[in-house]
């Protein structure tokens, strides 16, 4: 099932594609909260949208927001998760995380429910006064339930789905905090759809391939096979000291071809086009404004 959040005639609404071209329309009336409520809701939740009569709508005639545009806490993100990109920034004179070219413990940070935004808006690129706007195109895995102390054997027990993530980032920034939050975490920096397809749709999660396109040139290819860090691994990682809740979104860290591994680097600039697709999620277009 792929769950998502639209506008159509001024009104957002929630519902799920059918098909290639159809929406069902399930809770209309301001529902920004709708999929979020189906996440934390779960099967039960999930098989009453299957069985309602919702209004069907071409899919082209609706605006797709993020799948949950309200997060309730910060997406959670994975830096450095993929060789041969842990390589490409540890070389780049960038990489202020730690003297690691690979970590031997994943890097966790955070992005801000603000940067959140949705398919086709614009990223604000004017809010970096440092002209250093980079991409990742990443793999969001989104929480069931609640969870703490899960072992890697019962990780995907706790997977609601599974989302396309663009971790937009300002360079400098990111290097001269040291930390990662401010660099990160600027307002619409945080691309998230189209949808989240749930993880019985999607099966092996592990088969799935992630490619980057930037104004039309593939930047970025690489299976969910080569994280370093597996999904259950982050996981079991994450939760050994904290909850995680329904509907937390974590992204789980982008591979080679971002543009600071470009000599020189290769900012975007006003008007570049981003494309992030993963087999099964449908394509992330954004545009920098």
């Amino acid at each position: 099932m792929k769950l998502i959040t639209f506008e159509l005639e001024g009104a957002v609404a929630a519902g799920y594609v059918d098909g290639a071209d159809a929406v069902v329309c399930v809770e209309g009336d301001g529902a920004r909260r709708g999929v979020l409520d189906a996440v934390i809701g779960g099967r039960d939740v999930l098989a009453k949208w299957k069985s309602s009569n919702g209004k069907r709508i071409p899919l082209a005639d609706v605006r797709l927001l993020a799948p949950i545009p309200d997060p309730l806490r910060d997406v959670f993100c994975v830096g450095k998760n993929y060789y041969a990109h842990a390589a490409e920034f540890h070389s780049s004179g960038f990489d202020s995380s730690a003297k690691e070219q690979v970590p031997s413990h994943p890097v966790i940070f955070t992005k801000a429910t603000t940067s959140v935004c949705g398919p086709g808006d614009v990223v604000k690129g004017s809010l970096d006064h440092t002209n250093s706007v980079d991409y990742e195109g990443e793999l969001g895995v989104v929480i069931a339930k609640r969870c703490f102390q899960v072992s890697k054997q019962d990780a995907y027990d706790h997977v609601f789905g599974y989302v396309t993530v663009n971790d937009v980032t300002s360079r400098i920034l990111q290097k001269d905090h040291n930390q990662w939050v401010i660099g990160k975490g600027i307002d619409t920096f945080c691309p998230i759809g189209p949808w989240i397809a749930t993880a019985d749709e999607v099966g092996d999660v592990t088969e799935l391939e992630l490619v980057t396109e930037i104004n039309g040139e593939e930047r970025q290819r690489a299976k969910v096979a080569d994280l370093i860090f597996d999904i259950p691994t982050l996981i079991e990682t994450m939760s050994r000291t904290m909850t995680l809740l329904p509907g937390d979104i974590i992204a789980t860290g982008t591979p080679v071809g971002v543009g600071i591994g470009f000599k020189p680097p290769r900012y975007l600039s006003s008007g570049d086009k981003m494309s992030v697709s993963i087999t099964g999620l449908g394509t992330l277009e954004n545009t920098i404004g």
